[in-house]
C-alpha cells in the first residue's frame, strides 16, 4: 500500500493525499537489526509481533546464531547474517529484503511501546508523497530503569501536521540523531543507500534530513531506547572520537552539496562545535588523544564558519575562541581555572545551604518549645502535591463539624498556583512550615511527614492511606527487590511509630496495614473519606462533570487507569488506545489516566484527543470526578478499582502481564481468582468485552458483588463524619454513626440514570 498521489483527473483534490493500493506490498517494513545484545532481542521482537496489523511486515537482520534463534522463534521475515556483520551492513541487508513503501529501522536492544505501529502508520498514511522522511519522538531508558522522555517533542510538535524542508526547519537538526526516530520511504532509501546506511549513525540520521525533499514530524513516541551502561560497551578507539569530526565534515559537505540555505549549515555548525567541545570537556582521553581531536575540531570550526556567524556570549563564548585558535594548552587552563570557579562556588552554595539549615533548625527546636496549639491542624497528600484523597475529604467535613479547628495545608512550591483560592498553606523548608508543624495539635497524611518531624507530647498523627492494598507494602516489600529498592525500613518504621491512627476501608485493609507496618496506632475501620462522595453525589453533579469533560449525553465513558510497575521506567499505554477507541466506534469515549509516578514528561496520548474518542485525564482532579462520570472502569492492579466497586459499576481487569507483577512487586491476593468484573488476559478480550454486552452482563454483576462486600465494607457516604468526629472532637466509638450494610446503601446514580 502507498499514499499521497495526486489525482490528475481533478484539480479540486489536488494536495490531497488519498490511498492507492498495490496488492501484496504493506505500508510499512519495521526491519529489526543486529546482535542479540545482553538477550534484549526477545523482547524487542515481542513488542513489534504484539501490534503488527496487516499492513506492516516485520524483516529481523539477525546478526550471529544467538540472534537467528531468537529472531525465528518471534515469526516474520527472517535474514541470518554472519556474526562479524556490522549494524549498517545488517540494515542494508533488511531493507534489500523489505518490501514495504516505508522502512523503520528498529536496533535490536530497542523496543516498541503498545500503539506505536498504529500510530506510526496512521501518520504515514496522511503524508503526501513528496515527504520521504517521518520523525519522530522517543523515550529513553537507561540501565537503572529511569525513564525520560527526550528533549524533541517541542520541535517536533513546532513543525506540527505540516511537511517541510530542512531549510523550513532547519532546527530538526537538534532532533536527536537515532535513525529509529525516523521513518524512510524505501524509495528514498535506495536512491541514497550510500549515504543513509553510513555506519556512522549520527551523520546518517542526519543526512536523511539533509536529502529529504520534505520531511514530516509526529510529537508521540514510538520507541524506548534503551542506554546501555556504559561499562558494558567497547571502550571507544581513538580513530572512533576523531571519526565524530569527519562525519561533521561530511555532513557539512552534503549540505553544501545540496546548496542549501545558510541557516541549516548555521545549525549544524553549532551542533557541530557544542559536540566536539563536551567530548574534550567530559571524556576520557589520554592528552595525545585529546589534543589531537581538539587540532582536528579546531580545523573543522574554522572551515565551516558560516560567514557573518557570532560567537555565543560568556564562557561558551571563550570556548569557542579557543577552539577556532587551536589553543589545547590555553583550554585546559581555562578549564582548570573554571573548575576551580565552580568549585568554590559549591563551597560557598553548601556553606549557605548549612547556615540556612541551621537557622531554620534553631527555628524549629524554639517552636517544640512553645505550647501545642490545639486548634491547628496540618494536612498533606501525596508528597504535599495539594489539597486531595482522604486529607482533602477530612479537611472538608472538619470545616462543618468543628470550624473552630484552623487547616493548614502542606503544598510543594511547584503545587503551590493550585491551590483552591483562600487555603491556608505552607512551603516545605520555609520557616514557617517548620514552624507550624512543631505547634500544631493535629497532622493528617496519606503518605509520611519528613523524618526530621519531631512527634510532640499531646499532638496526634493521622493516616489515611491513599487506596487498598493489592501489591505488598513496608516491610512486605522486603522479598521484592525491585519493589523495595533504596528503601531505609529503619526509617520507615520511625516514621510509622509516630501515627496514633490508620484509617482503613475494609477488614482486609486493617490486617495488612497492621502486618506491614507493625507499631503501636489504633486502626480506624470508619471507612475511606475520599470514597464519601460516591453516595453523596447527584445526578446533576455526574452531569456537571461529564459537561466539563465534553462527553455527550448517551455516549458510553470508559475510564482506563493503569496502575505504577517497578520494574518499568516510564508509563506508556499498554493497550493501542487509537485501535481500541476506533473499534468501540463514536458512541464510546476513553478516558485515560497515567499514573502521578510518571508526571512530567511528554503524553504519550499527545494527538489523540482531537479524534474526541480518546481523553487525556492523566492531570485532571480530583479522580473521583472521573470516576463518577465514567460508566465502566478497565484498570489493571491499581487500587481504584477499590474505590470505583463503591458505585457499583463494571470493573474491567486487564491484567496481561498479572504474572510479572506479582513475581516482582508481590500481592496479597490473586486478583485473577478474585476479580471485581471480567478480567481480560489480552487487548483482543478486553476489545471483546467492550463491544458487545459482556461489560455489564450478571457475571461481572456476581463476582463485583462479593469484591463489593470484602472491599467496600466500611464505605458508607459518612466515614469522614467518623474520623472527624473520633479523632478531632474525641467522641468515643460508641458514639459515631454506625457502618450501613451493603444492602442499605444506595450509590450515586449511573450517568445512564443522570441523564436520563
Amino acid at each position: 500500500m502507498t499514499q499521497g498521489r495526486w489525482p490528475e483527473e481533478d484539480e479540486k483534490t489536488r494536495g490531497v493525499p488519498v490511498q492507492i493500493t498495490r496488492t501484496g506490498e504493506p505500508l510499512l517494513s519495521i526491519i529489526v537489526y543486529g546482535r542479540d545484545v545482553q538477550g534484549l532481542l526477545g523482547v524487542c521482537l515481542d513488542s513489534v509481533a504484539a501490534q503488527l496489523p496487516p499492513e506492516a511486515e516485520l524483516v529481523t537482520a539477525a546478526v550471529g546464531d544467538d540472534a537467528q534463534d531468537v529472531a525465528v522463534r518471534s515469526g516474520g521475515t527472517v535474514l541470518p547474517l554472519p556474526g562479524d556483520t556490522d549494524d549498517a551492513a545488517a540494515r542494508a541487508a533488511g531493507a534489500e529484503r523489505a518490501r514495504g513503501t516505508w522502512l523503520w529501522f528498529l536496533p535490536a536492544k530497542d523496543r516498541l511501546p503498545a500503539g506505536a505501529v498504529r500510530t506510526l502508520l496512521d501518520r504515514l498514511a496522511e503524508v503526501p508523497e513528496t515527504v520521504d522522511v517521518v520523525v519522530a519522538d522517543h523515550v529513553r531508558t537507561t540501565w537503572r530503569g529511569t525513564g525520560a522522555s527526550g528533549a524533541d517533542a517541542g520541535r517536533l510538535a513546532r513543525v506540527a501536521r505540516r511537511d517541510v524542508t530542512l531549510d523550513q526547519a532547519p532546527d530538526l537538526l537538534r532532533v536527536t540523531p537515532l535513525l529509529v526516530k525516523r521513518a524512510l520511504r524505501a524509495d528514498f532509501w535506495r536512491a541514497h543507500e550510500a549515504e543513509l546506511a553510513d555506519p556512522d549513525e549520527m551523520f546518517a540520521s542526519r543526512a536523511a534530513l539533509a536529502l529529504a525533499d520534505r520531511i514530516a514530524c509526529l510529537d508521540q513516541v514510538v520507541v524506548e531506547v534503551r542506554e546501555l551502561r556504559r561499562e558494558s560497551l567497547p571502550p571507544v578507539t581513538a580513530e572512533r572520537r576523531y571519526g565524530l569530526v569527519e562525519s561533521y565534515d561530511r555532513l557539512q559537505r552534503l549540505l553544501h552539496r545540496r546548496d542549501s540555505a545558510p541557516r541549516p549549515r548555521a545549525v549544524l555548525y553549532d551542533l557541530m562545535a557544542t559536540e566536539t567541545m563536551r567530548v574534550v570537556a567530559r571524556e576520557s582521553m589520554p592528552d595525545a588523544v585529546a589534543r589531537e581531536f581538539f587540532h582536528r575540531a579546531s580545523a573543522a570550526a574554522v572551515r565551516w564558519k558560516p560567514a557573518g556567524h557570532r560567537r555565543p556570549g560568556g564562557m561558551e563564548g571563550i570556548r569557542r575562541r579557543l577552539l577556532e585558535e587551536d589553543a589545547y594548552t590555553k583550554y585546559r587552563a581555562f578549564q582548570a581555572a573554571n573548575q576551580r570557579r565552580r568549585g568554590l562556588r559549591t563551597t560557598l552554595h553548601v556553606r549557605k545551604k548549612q547556615l540556612g539549615a541551621k537557622v531554620l533548625d534553631h527555628h524549629y527546636q524554639k517552636a517544640l518549645r512553645e505550647p501545642v496549639d490545639q486548634d491547628l491542624a496540618v494536612f498533606s497528600a501525596y508528597w504535599d502535591r495539594g489539597v486531595a484523597c482522604n486529607p482533602a475529604a477530612i479537611a472538608a467535613k472538619l470545616g462543618e463539624l468543628a470550624p473552630h479547628i484552623r487547616p493548614v495545608w502542606v503544598v510543594s512550591k511547584a503545587a503551590e498556583p493550585l491551590v483552591p483560592p483562600g487555603t491556608d498553606h505552607i512551603v516545605p523548608g520555609t520557616r514557617r512550615y517548620w514552624e507550624t508543624l512543631a505547634r500544631a495539635r493535629y497532622l493528617t497524611n496519606n503518605v509520611n511527614f519528613p523524618n526530621a518531624v519531631v512527634k510532640r507530647p499531646g499532638a496526634i498523627h493521622l493516616q489515611t492511606h491513599h487506596g487498598t492494598p493489592l501489591k505488598k507494602m513496608g516491610l512486605d516489600q522486603r522479598a521484592y527487590p525491585t519493589a523495595s529498592r533504596g528503601l531505609d525500613f529503619d526509617a520507615l518504621l520511625a516514621r510509622v511509630d509516630k501515627w496514633d491512627y490508620s484509617v482503613s476501608a475494609n477488614s482486609h485493609s486493617t490486617r495488612m496495614w497492621e502486618h506491614a507496618y507493625p507499631s503501636h496506632f489504633v486502626s480506624l475501620d470508619h471507612g475511606y473519606p475520599r470514597n464519601d462522595v460516591y453516595y453523596r453525589a447527584t445526578a446533576a453533579d455526574i452531569r456537571a462533570v461529564r459537561d466539563r469533560l465534553g462527553i455527550a449525553p448517551g455516549r458510553r465513558a470508559v475510564l482506563y487507569a493503569p496502575t505504577h510497575r517497578d520494574y518499568e521506567a516510564s508509563w506508556t499505554p499498554r493497550l493501542d488506545l487509537a485501535a481500541l477507541s476506533e473499534r468501540l466506534g463514536d458512541d464510546t469515549v476513553l478516558l485515560v489516566r497515567g499514573h502521578y509516578f510518571y508526571g512530567g514528561g511528554a503524553s504519550p496520548l499527545a494527538g489523540l484527543r482531537r479524534t474526541g474518542r480518546v481523553i487525556d485525564v492523566s492531570a485532571y482532579d480530583p479522580v473521583e470526578e472521573l470516576a463518577l462520570a465514567a460508566d465502566a472502569l478497565v484498570t489493571d492492579y491499581s487500587s481504584i478499582m477499590f474505590d470505583y466497586a463503591n458505585l457499583d459499576r463494571p470493573i474491567i481487569s486487564f491484567a496481561d502481564d498479572w504474572e510479572t507483577y506479582a513475581r516482582t512487586r508481590g500481592t496479597y491476593f490473586d486478583l485473577l481468582a478474585e476479580p471485581p468484573g471480567h478480567v481480560a488476559r489480552t487487548e483482543e478480550d478486553l476489545t471483546e468485552i467492550l463491544a458487545t454486552d459482556a461489560w455489564r452482563d450478571e457475571a461481572s454483576a456476581k463476582v463485583r458483588t462479593a469484591f463489593r462486600r470484602r472491599f467496600c465494607e466500611f464505605d458508607d457516604g459518612r466515614a469522614a463524619e467518623r474520623v472527624v468526629r473520633r479523632v478531632f472532637l474525641g467522641e468515643p466509638e460508641e458514639s459515631l454513626p454506625p457502618v450501613l450494610p451493603l444492602e442499605s446503601r444506595t450509590p450515586a446514580p449511573t450517568p445512564e440514570e443522570a441523564t436520563g
